[in-house]
């Protein structure tokens, strides 16, 4: 089943895979880890130095975004790399991580996605449409805001309950911006509320995991940008996970911007998400 299964034009869906191909493309082109740290000599709107392969797979993001356009679609791309692009607006938001865990992806290693998601409204809790593509094991996520969320093809249905061990702790979650010095201050409190922890490099990788339950929790360690978490978020909770974003009264109230707003924190139960955010201070 697809995860828009009765949608309306435009076909974002069919864009997500066919940015997917392109992707593979750049890839194959830049294979070994020396090819792929090169650097374009500027910064994307998001603040890190772009790579050859992170302008190369927004070209092919925005080769779809054009060719969306010109049969009709209207919108406004919000990208890690080129920032705010006006396709005659209409108050739809294409949020867009072309490369989400680019150090992981310069470097070799295999955890890196393509993040896409489609909202009408200025926040999270108005995102409609999701796409994650995790590239290391070729794992395609979706969601459709109200509609459920996809894992390969398959929906998500009734994913398994979280796990604690007999001392009540979370078996394991994620955790994102693994700098040390953000960890230590926070290893005392995390060591009550959690037996493990896992660092895979990607924000939407790492959230996209808690849909099945294959961990726990998720949490970033410093305020995200949508780029990074706009489609996950949806489909966490789509596949009935709660996710909150700490700084706002309202925990789906984080904007669609290239601004870092809040942490990101996601739990299966409201008493695991407040767990977490306790133990993050």
């Amino acid at each position: 089943m697809s995860c828009t299964p009765d949608a309306p034009p435009p076909d974002w869906l069919g864009a997500c895979r066919k940015v997917v191909e392109g992707m593979r493309a750049v890839f194959a082109e830049h294979p070994t880890s020396r090819e792929r740290v090169v650097e374009t000599g500027t910064r994307g709107e998001g603040g890190d130095q772009t790579l050859v392969i992170d302008s190369e797979a927004e070209d092919a993001v925005f080769a779809q975004l054009d060719a969306l356009h010109a049969a009709g679609a209207r919108f406004t791309a919000i990208s890690e790399e080129r920032g705010v692009v006006d396709y005659d607006g209409e108050g739809v938001r294409v949020v867009i991580d072309p490369l989400d865990g680019s150090l992981n992806a310069k470097r070799g290693m295999r955890s890196f996605a393509l993040s896409l998601a489609v909202a009408d409204g200025p926040t999270m809790a108005d995102v409609a449409f999701a796409y994650v593509y995790d590239f290391g094991p070729g794992e395609e996520w979706c969601a459709r805001r109200g509609a459920g969320a996809w894992l390969n093809g398959a929906r998500i249905d009734a994913p398994p309950d979280e796990r604690r061990m007999p001392d009540g702790r979370l078996e394991m979650i994620t955790f994102e911006s693994a700098d040390p010095r953000l960890l230590a201050p926070r290893i005392d409190a995390l060591s009550g509320a959690v037996n493990r922890l896992r660092a895979m490099g990607s924000i939407a990788i790492s959230l996209c995991q808690l849909a099945p339950t294959r961990v726990d929790g998720m949490f970033t360690l410093r305020p995200t940008r949508s780029v990074d978490v706009a489609a996950a978020q949806l489909i966490v909770r789509e596949a009935g996970a709660i996710v909150a974003f700490p700084s706002f009264a309202d925990p789906l109230g984080a904007p669609l911007d290239l601004e870092p707003h809040s942490r990101v924190v996601a739990a299966r139960t409201p008493q695991s998400l407040a767990q977490l955010i306790d133990a993050l201070g």
